[in-house]
């Protein structure tokens, strides 16, 4: 095999995601969404942990970049239990949760809000039913 039949993308360590005001990208994402908060680097970037993968939270520094946000889906083991604690803080949901697929070893669950920066984000879960053990 030679390296470029070897090659292939492994995982993620970083998402950037646009703002367009940064303190109130940083409160949203650190105090609602209760992501641990790194460091902030200039200009005007600010970087979370979200499970191994790091989350770079800036203003975007070229008109090219200044769009919104891929959808970033947040794993859950509770979707419901999440949702709830995300409504007590004040987030806008687009979707309540709801079923989206049933797979042969469970169900994949999904709920849609906006971050405080009018990004769409998602929460999934990958739900065991009791019939599938």
């Amino acid at each position: 095999m030679t390296a470029a039949t070897e090659f292939g993308l492994r995982g993620i360590r970083q998402i950037a995601v646009n703002a367009k005001n940064l303190e109130r990208a940083i409160r949203f994402y650190r105090d609602i969404l209760g992501m641990r908060f790194l460091f902030e680097a200039p200009p005007q970037m600010a970087f979370f942990d979200c499970g191994g993968v790091r989350l770079l939270v800036g203003l975007p520094d070229r008109p090219e970049i200044d769009h919104p946000a891929s959808i970033i889906y947040y794993s859950v083991p509770d979707i419901q239990a999440a949702h709830q604690v995300l409504k007590e803080r004040g987030v806008a949901f687009i979707t309540a949760p709801h079923l989206v697929a049933r797979m042969p070893d469970h169900e994949l669950w999904l709920a849609d809000f906006r971050d405080s920066e009018d990004n769409i984000l998602a929460l999934l879960s990958e739900v065991r039913s009791a019939t599938q053990g």
